[in-house]
């Protein structure tokens, strides 16, 4: 039995491979009985066959390219067979060693889960979430066998009313989702998040395939609206590549908190965490700029399911996630994919041309206002995303650019170029459909040089001098020219305030006259005013000042975050001021010559 109210198949009761009905060669068990402790309890237990065995919890997780050492939320692990106490050697951070024997090997272990994201695991007495990259130990060498799981109902009064919402395949469970699962194997094992709460729900189906979302946090949402709205979404998204449906049902796991944001795709469903405050309350009428984050990371996520999940770079598809997997692809994985989330959403009539043009103006005045696009290549980019996109510091905006932004507006120029070459009758759609039928329906990995190949091939010409420039070169991007060719005219102008993301004017509007600025971002401090960022050849950076450094003063009047940029703006064009500030605990005397801000907008 299934929580009420929603279709078997969603929990994915009919979706067990036939490969895995054998009884499972592993068998996890998790418990979290005291979830006020953070503390997930995991059994592991396997038939040992009188061979060392090594255990291990990847280093990573598909999605995010990041090494994130799961392995160090592990406390207390211990093993026994048949009863009897075994040795185990630790290995490596995320590694550790049984001896040989044989009979039933039980590891025990708790995991300690705190991390609200979409990556890890989190417990509390308000819901139990996890990946399983974060709580199931891999047996080396038995990644391909049938792997099981056993969810066990916490029997605290505070979780009575919580439910089970995962797509991993249910072999028997009760009526709130607490029972067996399966798995066919180790990768698809840890690519079905699990979500344990008491969960608001709603459903709609995209081509007779049914869909749920289950949302977990405080929320006064207007559920059935968001279905209507997303319902549309995804079946551009699968009207685009043509086939049905690659899956049996999809879940989308959507995290509800104060401020937040982020996704992270699966095969056969997503976990979100959006902010309260972007969802449509009941009655609420039109699209909110929040409401359309909101469904343009749905439609990310989705998009998804065929692009990297399915369509995958051979690079990552032979990671075994203990290490690093480098890629220059990742702009075609996550840029393509950022192209078409706002793309979808005004094909499919969730918003109209004006407010997607406005998307397309905010992410052209992101590249912009970073000199890292003149320095880093969205290959690098994509190359260097676990010690750099992943890492960012203080010096980020003038030295990476982010293969998400400009790797949408690549995808654009990409699009524009297959069309003109082809006189409209090839675009960017058609590329993507090749994917899919070459690599993703016949599960056969991306080589680093596959999407250039085949756009080659879709267009019949040699696009070389494209992917050198801007993929592989640092060159700006023709922006002007490439929208022209869709009757869409662009100019960059000086940003009007801080606040000031860009957007759509009429033809005839004016700009006003660039106003002096200090060249840096700035956030509020309890003594003044905290650089965070120091924009290479500005004002702050040619006088000294440097990120960290907190001002307390220009020409000898006290500022804050609300004052600074206004008191900056009123120095005379030429003229400098003096900026007293404090470098950690010793104040400095500087003069900044304001200079007026740049065309990034």
């Amino acid at each position: 039995m299934l929580p009420e109210g929603i279709d078997a198949r969603i929990f994915g009761v009919d979706s067990i491979h036939p490969a895995a009905q054998s009884v499972s060669s592993l068998r996890y068990e998790l418990g979290f009985a005291q979830p006020q402790t953070h503390r997930f309890q995991v059994s592991l237990s396997f038939e040992a066959t009188g061979e060392a065995v090594e255990l291990a919890l990847p280093a990573w997780i598909p999605g995010s390219y990041m090494i994130r050492d799961f392995a160090r939320n592990i406390v207390g692990l211990s093993a026994c067979v048949d009863g009897g106490s075994l040795d185990v050697e630790r290995a490596d951070k995320q590694t550790w060693r049984l001896p040989a024997c044989r009979g039933e090997v039980r590891v025990d272990y708790q995991v300690y889960a705190y991390d609200l994201s979409v990556r890890g695991a989190h417990l509390d007495d308000s819901h139990a979430y996890f990946n399983g990259t974060s709580v199931f130990l891999r047996v080396s060498g038995w990644e391909t066998k049938p792997h099981e799981v056993i969810l066990n109902s916490p029997g605290d009064e505070c979780c009575a009313r919580w439910r089970v919402a995962t797509t991993l395949p249910v072999v028997e469970a009760d009526e709130a989702g607490f029972g067996r699962y399966r798995a066919l194997d180790y990768e698809t094992l840890v690519d079905h998040p699990v979500e344990i709460a008491d969960l608001a729900q709603t459903t709609f189906d995209v081509d007779g395939v049914p869909h749920a979302m289950a949302f977990y946090g405080r929320q006064d949402a207007d559920l059935e609206r968001i279905a209507r709205d997303l319902a549309p979404v995804c079946r551009t998204h699968a009207e685009m590549f043509g086939d049905s449906l690659p899956l049996s049902r999809y879940l989308f796991l959507v995290t509800v908190v104060g401020d937040g944001y982020g996704g992270l795709e699966h095969r056969d469903s997503t976990s979100l965490m959006c902010s309260r405050g972007d969802l449509p309350r009941p009655g609420e009428e039109g699209v909110s700029e929040g409401y359309r984050r909101f469904l343009g990371l749905c439609s990310h996520e989705y998009f998804h399911l065929w692009n990297v999940k399915r369509i995958r770079p051979a690079r990552f598809a032979d990671s075994d996630l203990s290490a690093e997997a480098y890629s220059e692809l990742l702009w075609a994985f996550e840029g393509i994919t950022s192209y078409y989330d706002d793309l979808a959403l005004v094909r499919s009539g969730a918003i109209d041309a004006k407010s997607y043009l406005e998307l397309l103006a905010t992410g052209i005045t992101r590249l912009m206002r970073g000199g890292g696009r003149l320095r880093q290549s969205v290959a690098e980019s994509s190359f260097y995303a676990w010690t750099k996109f992943y890492k960012q510091d203080e010096n980020a905006p003038n030295a990476i650019v982010s293969y998400y932004v400009k790797g949408a507006l690549v995808a654009l120029g990409l699009d524009v170029t297959l069309r003109l070459r082809t006189e409209d009758e090839k675009s960017l759609d058609d590329l993507m459909r090749v994917l899919w039928q070459r690599h993703g329906a016949q599960e056969t990995p991306v080589s680093e040089e596959g999407v250039e190949t085949l756009a080659e091939e879709v267009c019949g010409q040699d696009l070389t001098s494209f992917f050198a420039a801007w993929v592989h070169g640092t060159e700006e991007l023709p922006l002007v020219e490439w929208l022209a060719h869709l009757g869409i005219g662009m100019r960059l102008r000086a940003a009007a305030g801080d606040k000031d993301k860009g957007g759509v004017v009429e033809p005839a509007d004016t700009s006003p006259a660039p106003k002096p600025v200090l060249g840096a971002s700035f956030a509020s401090d309890p003594a003044g005013v905290r650089l965070s960022v120091v924009f290479d050849g500005g004002a702050a950076q040619s006088a000294g000042l440097a990120p960290g450094d907190i001002i307390v003063a220009v020409d000898g009047l006290k500022v804050d975050a609300d004052t600074i940029a206004a008191r900056i703006a009123a120095v005379p064009e030429g003229d400098a001021v003096e900026v007293h500030a404090f470098r950690r605990d010793e104040l400095r005397v500087c003069r900044v010559t304001p200079v007026p801000a740049p065309c990034d907008t």
